[in-house]
């Protein structure tokens, strides 16, 4: 049995303000906002940034930093993976069957990659 492939695809934080995070992300690194939701324009509002984070609007969060609400991870085998998750103990989250809670409360997002997708990134030297 061979392993999946994979890699993290975004890492989803918590956040007091969004809009200063995001401008810090375009204005600083150059980085554009891939997605963004909100209910009817309602707060609180999630921004995707093209490669990189999830920004999840919490107004009651009180810490000097953000804090992770979970990692988004692109696979090459969804299914296997989420059998593997089951059998290491994860369990499945009510947001849906690829939403799953690790063993000692790291959340996770399984996303399926296009075919090659993973391998791509994979090949990238990031120190080149």
């Amino acid at each position: 049995m061979s392993l999946p492939r994979a890699y993290v695809e975004h890492v989803a934080i918590r956040v007091r303000d969004v809009d200063h995070h995001v401008a810090f992300f375009r204005e600083v690194l150059g980085l554009a906002i891939r997605d963004e939701h909100s209910a009817n324009g309602a707060r609180p509002r999630q921004v995707w940034v093209l490669g990189s984070v999830q920004l999840i609007e919490d107004p009651n969060f009180a810490g000097p930093e953000g804090r992770l609400a979970h990692l988004g991870i692109m696979v090459d085998d969804y299914e296997g993976v989420l059998a593997r998750a089951a059998a290491w103990g994860a369990k499945a989250q009510p947001a849906g069957p690829n939403w799953l809670e690790l063993p000692g409360g790291l959340n996770v997002e399984i996303l399926q990659a296009s075919v090659g997708a993973v391998e791509a990134v994979l090949a990238i030297n990031p120190r080149a």
